[in-house]
């Protein structure tokens, strides 16, 4: 059984209600539909039921019936919803008659069902932007305590099993967090080990990459990958975590055991947290060209509770996925 094959079962074994606020988005609601089918999750969509339906029939989907369907423009439960907006963000300025409009967008709406235990996550992204997406899951459901920063993280799937977990890796940030502080650093490569073991079904090697490995050279920016090292080893002693790293001494035994003695690490790692953005974005997409790799996600990270955003160039496939994902997520 290959890890997707076990990420799928997982979420049929522990059903969880995943929202798509985008309900009537082709490509959305063809990937609730094939979730529907195989048991992925409880689908949870937001707008008139009978124009969403409309729409599945004109794609010739025959599961979206066994959905649910909010519509915020006539169900009840929208004073519910409305009054806990108001009263999480009325120390920010916001009035009742705003509480009351802000609501219906499907974005704040997806949040608030979640805040209020009505659904379990959310996957949004394929019509609308990360900063939409993330905008109302940073207001409404925040981050997890003792987080201070959301990332982003990639499984990695290799044909060459060689390398990582028999060709697995997770990248991380790849997605959300342009230039993060070492304490920032820290968090992210905690949380990312986190997604290892739920996700990906194994203990988490991290490498905390640099161009640097153990001192070579001499940098303020390497100085922030040891500070964030040394940090991550605090916040979770029991975490295998070494850096910093060059990406060859990280992955590679024989770089790793010449250039880095004594680590834990010796060039096995699983896990890859990049030193920025830019850097983590750079390799995901050219390991994923040039090796022919397939990368899942982003899976976003820190938040309270899972809210996944998408690219608005993802297929089909990717929303069915991550909405598998997502209830890996919930479940734990």
């Amino acid at each position: 059984m290959n890890l997707l094959e076990k990420i799928f079962d997982q979420a049929k074994n522990n059903v969880k209600c995943i929202v798509l606020p985008e309900s009537t988005e082709p490509r959305t609601l063809q990937a609730a539909d094939v979730a529907l089918k195989k048991g992925l999750a409880s689908i949870q969509l937001i707008g008139n039921k009978q124009h969403i339906l409309s729409v599945a029939a004109d794609l010739g989907l025959k599961n979206i019936e066994k959905a649910r369907f909010f519509d915020p423009e006539t169900d009840q439960k929208m004073s519910i919803y409305t009054d806990l907006l108001f009263e999480l963000r009325k120390g920010k300025g916001m009035t009742k008659e705003e509480a009351q409009k802000l609501s219906k967008n499907p974005l704040y709406l997806a949040t608030l069902m979640i805040k209020n235990g009505d659904a379990d996550g959310e996957v949004a992204g394929a019509q609308n932007s990360t900063g939409n997406v993330l905008r109302p899951a940073l207001q409404i459901v925040k981050t997890k305590p003792g987080v201070t920063v959301v990332s982003g993280a990639f499984l990695i799937l290799l044909q060459d099993e060689t390398f990582g977990e028999k060709g697995v890796f997770v990248f991380a940030d790849c997605a959300v967090t342009p230039d993060p502080t070492a304490k920032q650093l820290a968090e992210i490569a905690v949380v990312t080990g986190q997604t290892t073991r739920i996700i990906a079904g194994f203990e988490p090697r991290v490498a905390m990459l640099s161009f640097s490995t153990k001192g070579s050279a001499s940098h303020e920016m390497v100085d922030k990958v040891v500070e964030a090292t040394a940090l991550a080893k605090q916040m979770n002693p029991q975490l295998i975590i070494d850096g910093e790293f060059q990406a060859d001494a990280a992955i590679v035994p024989s770089v790793g055991k010449s250039k880095a003695p004594g680590s834990k690490i010796q060039g096995n790692a699983n896990v890859l947290v990049f030193p920025n953005l830019e850097s983590g974005n750079i390799a995901y997409k050219l390991v994923q060209r040039l090796a022919h790799a397939e990368a899942i996600g982003p899976i976003l990270q820190g938040m309270a509770a899972p809210i996944n955003d998408l690219s608005r160039g993802c297929s089909v496939d990717d929303i069915v996925k991550m909405i598998a994902i997502t209830a890996n997520q919930a479940a734990m």
